[in-house]
């Protein structure tokens, strides 16, 4: 029997959980590559060997993408242990708790290396602190995601909180766009004349928000109040054999993959687009990111409507085929006669339609996937489900971070903007391939 009904103002308090975790994987995905590895022109230094291993590798890549790869080992273990939790109190809000402050830590560290200067003690340093972040973060993400099919009953209920959750999800890249112009704030109001300084200022503050933000969701919802769960006591291999043996989820897995590494190439390469190819200030990042945000709450109620009116599947794929004309566009930034804001606003704004509903309908779509999963089996299996989900996230988040890093020995400044460009040709591949993998996607009928 279920419990009581999520009113407005927790489903608010949710959404907060995931703004605050957004804020800091955004700041990594938007700032990381681009202290470490800055354009010529960005006034900070290097902090890494820009040299290449084996000629394809930057040493940054490879950083990530261990960092990644420890991180995905870990999430089911995580999963199977919230799922088994017997704890009185719930089996996900109390693992959360435990997992903010090391967050918050090991998120601002990253950003402050030993060195100001091109060392070695600089990677030790990242790939420690990386792990670190990766571990904590997925120790309060598995376990928030794993609420969302026990706070929400039916479809339309998981459509909305989605929904919210999705809201948090761009408010927080909102945040952490802002990363520069509150830079520029510190360094014009207090006379701070190290931009790298004023930089770490700028993310230890942020770091500090987000991790307020993910303390309201843990403190507001009563888990035990809202949630009808039950610990299950199925291994840990079974758990992943029965996950992985959904057909359903699997087609759902490939394009998500898909998906993610092309985004994680556009995040990664935003500051590049915008200071590189168009030759625009990098402070222009908080501007995209406000319209982009604008643009895409115009396009909510529009995706929760046509949900259910046709169905979640096709609007997806047509989202997949416009983000793939997006990444096209990025290829031809900069060139012809055309205002380079003009070039720049039309792409967000366009790319911000797609978004809308790939922000909202993925995580409803899984939700219901759990759901089904529940019912057939009988077996509570929902933070494994998203344990396996955000396994293939982040390795396609690393493998977007490391492809991104591993084109710019192709060109990162301006003149020499060869491998920029290339990954809108990646992004466009990949959003074409999600869109014609997830064409055999089974959508399940209302019941």
């Amino acid at each position: 029997m279920r419990h009581k009904s999520l009113p407005f103002s927790k489903q608010l308090a949710y959404s907060f959980g995931m703004m605050g975790w957004s804020v800091m994987v955004n700041l990594i995905s938007v700032i990381l590559i681009y202290l470490y590895l800055p354009p010529s022109d960005s006034g900070l230094p290097n902090l890494i060997t820009q040299v290449a291993v084996f000629g394809i590798f930057n040493v940054i890549a490879i950083i990530t993408t261990s960092g990644r790869l420890i991180d995905a080992i870990y999430d089911p273990f995580i999963a199977q242990f919230s799922d088994s939790s017997k704890n009185p109190k719930g089996r996900r809000i109390p693992i959360m708790k435990w997992a903010i402050i090391p967050s918050f830590v090991f998120c601002f560290l990253i950003f402050y290396p030993l060195k100001q200067e091109e060392s070695t003690m600089n990677i030790v340093w990242l790939v420690i602190m990386l792990i670190g972040f990766y571990v904590s973060s997925t120790t309060y993400i598995i376990p928030y995601n794993a609420l969302l099919p026990e706070l929400a009953p039916t479809s339309e209920d998981k459509v909305k909180l989605a929904t919210w959750q999705s809201i948090g999800y761009v408010f927080g890249i909102a945040i952490a766009s802002n990363a520069f112009n509150l830079t520029d704030f510190l360094q014009t109001s207090f006379g701070i004349e190290s931009r790298i300084m004023a930089l770490q200022i700028s993310i230890l503050i942020m770091c500090l928000l987000a991790a307020i933000f993910m303390s309201i969701t843990v403190f507001a919802i009563d888990e035990k109040k809202y949630c009808v769960s039950k610990p299950h006591s199925v291994p840990l291999k079974q758990a992943l054999i029965e996950t992985l043996s959904n057909k359903r989820f699997l087609l759902f897995i490939v394009a998500d993959f898909s998906y993610f590494i092309a985004v994680t190439i556009i995040t990664s390469g935003l500051l590049y687009f915008v200071t590189v190819l168009l030759q625009l200030p990098e402070t222009l990042g908080n501007k995209l990111m406000i319209t982009m945000v604008l643009v895409s709450f115009i396009f909510y109620p529009i995706v929760n409507y046509f949900s259910k009116k046709i169905g979640k599947k096709v609007i997806v794929i047509v989202s997949f085929l416009l983000l793939s004309m997006v990444f096209l566009g990025i290829y031809f930034l900069g060139k012809g006669n055309v205002n380079p804001e003009l070039q720049i606003y039309s792409l967000i704004i366009l790319a911000a339609i797609p978004l809308a509903s790939l922000n909202i309908l993925p995580n409803a779509i899984l939700a219901e996937i759990i759901e089904k999963d529940t019912l057939d089996t009988n077996t509570n299996k929902e933070g494994i489900y998203f344990a396996v989900r955000y396994f293939f996230v982040k390795i396609a988040q690393t493998f977007g971070i490391a492809l991104f890093a591993m084109f710019l020995l192709y060109g990162k400044d301006v003149g020499n903007d060869f491998g920029i460009r290339l990954t809108g040709i990646l992004g466009f591949v990949l959003c074409l391939l999600a869109a014609i993998i997830f064409t055999r996607f089974k959508e399940l009928k209302k019941r």
